[in-house]
């Protein structure tokens, strides 16, 4: 089948071709035969429940400089009409727009397949949705009292302390038992952010690795182990992280067929779960990554089976 995909994200010049997992879909999507359109979240529109975009068709290539070249003059589409697929793959914040964009996509969705489910997506954010999994977590605390960060602390020792709605590291704090620091960063956090902040439990064991392990329709497909650099608890690979081959611990495995079932009833094609140390700490489902490099480590084609399972999903529903 030839289908029309309209992909919501950043702008495609600021695309890092070697590492993107969007830009790998697209690249996917082309091979098949798709058209691609792309636009970003803030040119979507609502009219009489019509919900539009004024998006651009474009062809895409693996060429440092010249990855894409425009096919035609910016047009306002149709979501539910011009369109097969949306690949909502804008990267966070978490925030009132992303938000905002769950709710417009999710109008067409009954017309149109939306990946990910933009209404799962708006309910699973990666902080929080990971919750529902208490058993498979380290010992987590979601609060905004320094009360309870401190008694927290008291029993568990070192902490990391965290923004619900951050994203690839960013103000991630390590706190150990004695460090006087909390309560300052309890009051910078509540000044910043309205939202709780998260505080877990601290694994040194993060030293050897936080494994990103990427789900395609509910199946484990791979893994990397992300290690961080000297000095660094952080091993997101956007925080200097350097990506190392893995396979899946018989923990790991237990993980994914526990979560799985979940992710695939609510539309959670491609997700993206971080654990340390055999414990589930987050569940990323807005815009995952690191595809690429768990390619190029198993020799595997993520872009196409998540688009096998796109493709399945589409003659579903037709």
């Amino acid at each position: 089948m030839s289908l029309r995909v309209a992909v919501q994200m950043d702008p495609i010049e600021t695309v890092k071709i070697g590492g993107d997992s969007t830009f790998a879909l697209m690249l996917e999507a082309q091979k098949r035969g798709h058209t691609l359109s792309h636009y970003a979240a803030t040119a979507l529109s609502a009219e009489q429940g019509r919900v539009r975009a004024r998006a651009r068709r474009l062809t895409v290539k693996p060429e440092l400089g010249a990855h894409y070249e425009w096919a035609g003059d910016p047009a306002t589409i149709d979501l539910g009409h011009d369109s097969d697929v949306v690949l909502m793959r804008q990267d966070p914040p978490f925030d009132m727009g992303y938000i905002t964009a769950t709710h417009l996509l999710e109008m067409v969705a009954g017309e149109t397949l939306v990946v990910n489910d933009p209404a799962e997506v708006r309910n699973a954010p990666e902080k929080l949705f990971v919750l529902r999994y208490p058993d498979l977590m380290p010992p987590t605390l979601v609060t905004r009292s320094l009360d309870e960060a401190m008694a927290f602390r008291a029993v568990h020792g070192a902490v990391v302390v965290k923004p619900l709605y951050g994203n690839a590291g960013a103000a991630v704090f390590l706190i150990d038992k004695t460090d006087g620091n909390l309560p300052a960063l309890v009051e910078l956090f509540g000044s910043v952010w309205r939202e709780p902040f998260m505080v877990q439990a601290f694994l040194p064991q993060v030293s050897e690795g936080d494994k990103r392990i990427v789900l395609v329709d509910g199946i484990a497909t791979g893994a990397i182990n992300r290690l961080p650099k000297s000095g660094e608890i952080r091993s997101n690979l956007a925080a200097g992280g350097e990506a190392k081959p893995t396979d899946l611990t018989p923990r790991e495995v237990e993980i994914c067929a526990r979560i799985g079932p979940d992710l695939k009833s609510r539309g959670l094609i491609f997700v993206g779960i971080d654990v340390i140390a055999g414990y589930l700490t987050e569940i990323n489902v807005t815009s995952p990554t690191g595809i690429l490099a768990i390619d190029r480590f198993n020799g595997t084609d993520t872009p196409a089976l998540i688009w096998n399972a796109i493709e399945t999903r589409v003659a579903a529903r037709n």
